[in-house]
């Protein structure tokens, strides 16, 4: 081989060694970590979801009642029950950087995907509070029936929030330009958790009442809904008896629904193409929120009566840890953290 030749081959050779090394370094630029709110102690749980360990406890104050990542994983926000508060976590040091008093009792919180504004529901006055992130600042406050969760669609916004009205069998659309109301979807019933794709042009919705989950089709206003197959039922003191389902997710591909069965302990998987339920998953006690991975890999479901989140292989549908948190678990979600220099 030519002296030209083995020149040529080494230039390429390393060309091809900064690719990979630019590939390994996107795909561990960040840290995939559960962020749990224990609603009935007065700390989050943070998972590492890869050693399948709580890597941190974060105090925050009694009762907390939700959790909502910014899109870029350095914040984490909560509201507190007992405090009327809004509060934001430092994913980089897991403890509180700021608190926003509130009102009266919030409930879960949504936040812009540019993390630019957060929207808090306030049940005891039966509003949904818009607040600036960058000063902390209230800069509108909009009426809601019976306000419960706020969240955008799948994969973030900055452009809508939605909020349920549980008094009003609807959900709510926000435009974050304008800070209006713009829509209601009605739902048949007290929503719960529930999910927009990201064209906005199908909500699915745990329901009151309903053992399953109803999946609304925005412009025609049909609602079909999908209930889960019988189930032996345990006491849950958590949710109330009304509430067999509380939690849903889509998967990242749209292809498939988790629905929690609270009473019986476990999670189906509904295949969006077939209609078909999966055979359940047996979890901890009284399943209640959960959470997927941005990568589509993995699924967590809080425990609410067993004080711990299951962690379950996306793909097999398979159980790969129960990792003990603190009492009462309930709103949980994924932040993707920017990786510590080294």
């Amino acid at each position: 081989m030519s002296k030209r030749m083995k020149s040529l081959l080494m230039s390429a050779m390393a060309v091809a060694a900064v690719g990979i090394c630019q590939d390994v370094s996107a795909e561990t630029a960040t840290t995939p970590l559960l962020y749990v709110d224990n609603s009935t102690d007065n700390n989050i749980s943070v998972i590492n979801v890869t050693l399948k360990k709580v890597i941190a406890t974060i105090p925050v104050g009694n009762l907390p009642h939700a959790i909502c990542p910014s899109g870029d994983g350095r914040k984490v926000y909560t509201t507190i029950e007992s405090e009327y508060a809004l509060k934001a976590i430092d994913t980089a040091t897991n403890t509180v950087v700021g608190t926003i008093t509130l009102p009266a009792d919030p409930n879960e919180c949504a936040v812009t995907k540019d993390g630019h504004y957060v929207v808090v529901p306030i049940r005891g006055n039966n509003t949904a509070m818009i607040f600036d992130t960058t000063n902390n600042q209230l800069v509108k406050t909009l009426p809601i029936k019976g306000p419960h969760n706020c969240a955008t669609p799948l994969g973030g916004s900055n452009d809508y929030v939605y909020c349920e009205e549980q008094r009003g069998y609807d959900i709510a659309r926000i435009d974050m330009k304008t800070m209006e109301i713009v829509d209601k979807i009605k739902v048949n019933g007290e929503a719960r958790p529930f999910v927009i794709t990201p064209d906005m042009k199908t909500l699915y919705v745990a329901l009151s009442d309903l053992s399953g989950f109803a999946a609304v089709d925005v412009a025609s206003q049909t609602i079909s809904e999908y209930v889960l197959p019988p189930t032996a039922m345990m006491p849950c003191t958590i949710e109330p008896g009304n509430t067999p389902t509380h939690g849903i997710a889509l998967t990242p591909d749209m292809k498939k629904l988790w629905v929690t069965d609270v009473a019986g302990g476990g999670a189906y998987v509904f295949d969006l193409a077939t209609k078909k339920y999966s055979q359940k998953i047996a979890v901890g006690k009284c399943p209640n929120w959960f959470a997927i991975s941005s990568d589509g890999k993995y699924v967590a479901v809080t425990n609410a009566e067993s004080n711990s989140v299951s962690i379950i292989d996306a793909k097999s549908q398979k159980v790969l840890a129960e990792v003990p948190v603190g009492k009462g678990p309930k709103r949980i979600d994924f932040a993707d953290v920017p990786a510590m220099p080294s």
